[in-house]
């Protein structure tokens, strides 16, 4: 049987190092025994993993692929083994990819970086932060965090944190347009929506006499993709936003932003969760991040 294990570890040194040289002096082999492996991977593969110049080794798409599937693979293996020979713990160990939105990347996985990474000394952490909904396995990401419904997916998910969203302008708006009363006000503002939703252009109340859920008109000049992109809109002045309360708690509390129609508010929910593509014998260092900030959050 092929020691796949072995070529892979190969593969990955020679693509992480950029050189065949690295890699041999790294693995104790020699430069022309790494070529030969590698080669021996895409001759299996039928396909080209690296390029090779006079300078360097480049990765073509295909390679980056091998490259990230080949690293989670290898670091299951020693997570497996170390877990047998601790006696069924494992130590939280290797490359953490995570991304975020910025909004709660910002408030939360920033601030808590430091203390996470003390508490984990041999985890490293790669941190994207991106508005956009990510394919992880393609982007090579351990943990997600996405704001809203789940949708239905293969991937597992856990709550992070509840939320709902709130309206907000800045005292300046309010001083120069005044502050509305009713939903019906709203008409008389510039309001700051979103490009995605069922209607963007309305928003959702609840009469505090009746309960009863009811749409009003949300006009504006301007449009945002994300709660971070609304949420600086409208701390320069532009207008009244809808955004989820995590986003905004500390420009309330700072009195930079100032929240309105607070008795129609709906409360829609805002949920956070940490989204993962795993199994029960999740990587210690994916369950360590999640547990932590579940925690802290």
């Amino acid at each position: 049987m092929d020691n796949r294990a072995g070529e892979m570890e190969v593969f990955v040194a020679a693509a992480e190092a950029k050189s065949f040289s690295a890699a041999g002096r790294r693995l104790k082999l020699s430069p022309s025994a790494v070529s030969k492996l590698v080669t021996r991977i895409e001759d299996r593969l039928g396909t080209r993993l690296l390029v090779r110049t006079t300078r360097s080794l480049l990765l073509t798409p295909e390679g980056e692929i091998y490259l990230g599937r080949a690293q989670r693979i290898l670091s299951d293996i020693a997570e497996t083994e170390q877990i047998v020979a601790g006696g069924g713990r494992a130590t939280p160990r290797g490359l953490l990819r995570v991304n975020a939105t910025v909004g709660f990347g910002e408030r939360y996985i920033m601030p808590l970086a430091g203390e996470f990474l003390a508490l984990y000394p041999d985890v490293r952490l790669e941190l994207s932060l991106t508005d956009g909904v990510i394919d992880l396995i393609e982007e090579r990401t351990d943990i997600a965090i996405r704001v809203g419904p789940m949708r239905d997916s293969s991937l597992k998910a856990r709550k992070l944190l509840d939320s709902h969203r709130i309206t907000v302008a800045t005292p300046d708006y309010l001083a120069r347009h005044g502050t509305p009363q009713r939903p019906d006000d709203l008409i008389a503002h510039n309001c700051i929506t979103f490009t995605f939703g069922r209607n963007p252009g309305e928003w959702l109340f609840r009469d505090p006499a009746t309960n009863a859920l009811y749409t009003r008109p949300a006009p504006g000049n301007v449009q945002a993709s994300s709660g971070s992109i609304a949420r600086n809109l409208c701390l320069t002045g532009l207008g009244i936003a809808r955004i989820g309360k995590f986003h905004v708690e500390p420009d309330i509390d700072s009195g930079n932003l100032v929240e309105v129609l607070k008795d129609y508010n709906p409360h829609e929910p805002e949920q956070v969760h940490a989204v993962f593509a795993g199994h029960e014998h999740l990587a210690a260092r994916i369950r360590a991040f999640i547990d932590f900030l579940a925690e802290r959050v």
